[in-house]
């Protein structure tokens, strides 16, 4: 063990600058991954923050200036009647992916319009028969909500249906977008990283060829003899993986915690714990690209 201990240390003092090429190589490529993977779990926080609090709002029939209304179902000339609203009521209670059903009426929303816009000037531009009734929707699993929404288009006395998803899910769709670019560049230079590994590897194999020789003459394993480039690449990925992981670490720490979550807190935000999460992804990637690559050098190389 002794022997293999210091021919790793010989070999990283003659391969200094490859050495740190490689741990800087690692370095960047594991943020980049590191990055996507907390990406992918503040998108999923966010998803499930959100999600959760979707609503939707079946705005019923009302008439208009001139005795007009509005698209939909509408009849025209005619807002919703009290029979066509309980019927709304009842089939919207009846489905069983909505969880439960809140009716909003005229004088509600425009009570709610006056508290929202108390302080704007365009308070006074609405009365109350401008305003619509309308049936707030909590669903049992916001994922399942295009089927509630189809129905209730369908039902006669509905003028719209307004989701969220609507807003959220082109904001998400940018966000997933910027999680896989993140992705796909974190993987090419962990593939570049890869490359440099074997190609460091070779090249120490190759100045150290007539030692290797002598070595499988006097009948030293295979083990014995790749466990020094095994420890070399092992350490170039423990410094890039330590690198990445303070990199993620301080990223966290004065881009999230101590800005974006007192910014903007009605938003679910990242933390310590899928900060570990992604450290722990980094360590098994690290030794993986360590590992592997360094294996198929030296069984291809290491041939005497």
């Amino acid at each position: 063990m002794r022997h293999t201990l210091s021919e790793t240390w010989l070999s990283l003092r003659r391969n200094v600058s490859m050495t740190v090429s490689v741990v800087v190589t690692m370095w960047v490529s594991l943020s980049l991954f590191g990055i996507s993977l907390l990406m992918m779990q503040q998108v999923s926080l966010m998803k499930g923050y959100w999600y959760d609090k979707i609503e939707i709002t079946v705005y019923l029939c009302t008439t208009l200036s001139g005795g007009s209304t509005q698209a939909g179902t509408c009849e025209p000339g005619q807002a919703t009647t009290d029979v066509q609203r309980q019927l709304i009521q009842q089939q919207l209670t009846a489905n069983p992916d909505v969880y439960s059903v809140t009716y909003e009426s005229k004088d509600q929303a425009f009570a709610e319009f006056q508290q929202t816009y108390k302080n704007s000037p365009i308070l006074g531009t609405l009365t109350v028969d401008q305003m619509q009734d309308s049936f707030r929707i909590k669903l049992v699993d916001p994922q399942n909500y295009q089927g509630v929404v189809s129905r209730a288009q369908t039902m006669q006395g509905v003028q719209s249906v307004a989701d969220l998803r609507q807003v959220l899910d082109p904001l998400f769709s940018v966000l997933n977008g910027l999680r896989w670019g993140t992705m796909i560049l974190a993987v090419l230079l962990l593939l570049a990283a890869a490359l440099q590994i074997g190609n460091t590897i070779r090249l120490t194999a190759f100045t150290r060829r007539r030692e290797i020789g002598i070595m499988r003459l006097v009948g030293a394993s295979n083990s014995y003899i790749t466990l020094p480039f095994l420890l070399e690449s092992l350490v170039a990925g423990i410094l890039g993986v330590a690198a990445a992981s303070a990199t993620l670490a301080v990223a966290l720490k004065f881009l999230i915690i101590d800005r974006a979550q007192v910014s903007i807190k009605s938003l679910a935000w990242i933390g310590w714990r899928e900060l570990f999460i992604a450290i722990l992804v980094l360590g098994v990637v690290g030794v993986i690209l360590a590992v592997v690559p360094t294996l198929i050098a030296t069984r291809r190389y290491l041939r005497v």
